[in-house]
């Protein structure tokens, strides 16, 4: 049974709506946002003043229906912040978008001059980290990323705050598809995505939520046999409250990812392009982008809101919190001590 401190506690409930469920929206993206953005230029680097003005539009235009917004200290916090409702949970990115391409796998790295207790010192309600990983990449790659979660994961535990945490497989150097992009791979085999979630699941890890992809191809979700099983399996083997990601989805497809998400007992979505990259791909029209965001970008999260409402499960009920749900009930001795010298 996991049991929540104080401020872990409050975090998840700040990122979720009043029934427990997350309808969060991410605006951390940075390669597909900035690889767009460059191409149009003809630049190797996409000017930032650009990448900063779409950011802090999505936060202006989509945090009504978020019951999160998940923001990078590269672009969306420092123009995006401002716009933000304090009633709008708020995470903060901690991966940097750039990683160490081994062949055998990749390693990450987090953004210089951030840390968790940076995240918990401006405000921040979650840290969210994104991992590369496949369980048949070198044993090496492998243990690294492991130790690099697992001191993420305990520095979220020693300031108080939630651990947000994303997995992605990935290419190596056997596969036929391979690509650096961060979207999907098309060829991805079940077993790898959930091996993955199996090899981050113990409680050393101090993961709160896990933020996950399909098992299955977006474009295979809905002629695959089984899938459902999959999903199911996936549940299980996160052991605590998780949400799905987008990953590039296509509308619909994403709609039908979450379907069986819920019937496993996913507990909501952090999704971005998804939800905004129809509008994006009118860049540099700013009018029409702004348009696009507040009318078809607004109507599917007001529709996967909607079936979250009605087939998703409450963090807070999650079966790992034991029969009573998720709370906090220290004795007033047992909490001074822990948090005296916070």
């Amino acid at each position: 049974m996991i049991e929540l401190t104080a401020g872990k506690l409050w975090g998840m409930r700040r990122m979720a709506d009043a029934n427990g469920l997350f309808k969060m929206t991410a605006v951390d993206q940075r390669p597909p946002i900035k690889g767009p953005i460059a191409a149009h230029y003809g630049t190797d680097e996409a000017p930032y003043e650009d990448v900063a003005r779409f950011k802090a539009m999505l936060v202006e235009t989509l945090q009504e229906a978020s019951s999160a917004m998940l923001l990078d200290p590269h672009y969306a916090i420092p123009r995006g912040l401002k716009y933000l409702s304090p009633t709008k949970g708020l995470i903060v990115t901690l991966e940097d978008s750039l990683f160490e391409e081994t062949g055998m796998g990749r390693k990450s790295s987090q953004i210089d001059d951030w840390s968790v207790g940076k995240i918990k010192r401006m405000g921040g309600d979650a840290v969210k980290v994104l991992a590369w990983y496949r369980p048949d990449a070198s044993p090496e790659i492998n243990q690294y990323q492991q130790d690099w979660t697992k001191r993420i994961g305990e520095a979220c535990a020693k300031y108080d705050i939630p651990f947000l945490f994303e997995l992605l497989v990935h290419p190596i150097d056997t596969d036929a598809e391979q690509t650096q992009d961060y979207i999907e791979m098309k060829t991805k085999r079940s077993d790898d995505v959930l091996k993955s979630v199996e090899a981050f699941s113990g409680a050393d890890f101090g993961v709160d939520v896990f933020k996950l992809e399909s098992p299955v191809a977006a474009k295979d979700v809905a002629e695959t046999d089984g899938v459902q099983a999959m999903f199911d399996e996936l549940g299980r083997l996160a052991g605590r409250p998780w949400v799905m990601l987008s990953a590039g989805a296509g509308k619909p497809e994403f709609k039908t990812i979450l379907e069986h998400a819920y019937k496993a007992g996913a507990s909501g979505y952090l999704a971005g392009r998804a939800i905004w990259l129809d509008a994006f791909q009118a860049f540099p029209d700013w009018e029409k982008i702004h348009a696009g965001l507040v009318g078809e970008s607004a109507s599917y999260m007001k529709e996967i809101s909607a079936l979250t409402d009605e087939k998703a499960t409450p963090w807070v009920t999650h079966e790992c919190y034991g029969q009573g749900g998720a709370s906090f009930t220290p004795s007033d001795a047992s909490f001074r001590h822990e948090y005296s010298e916070i």
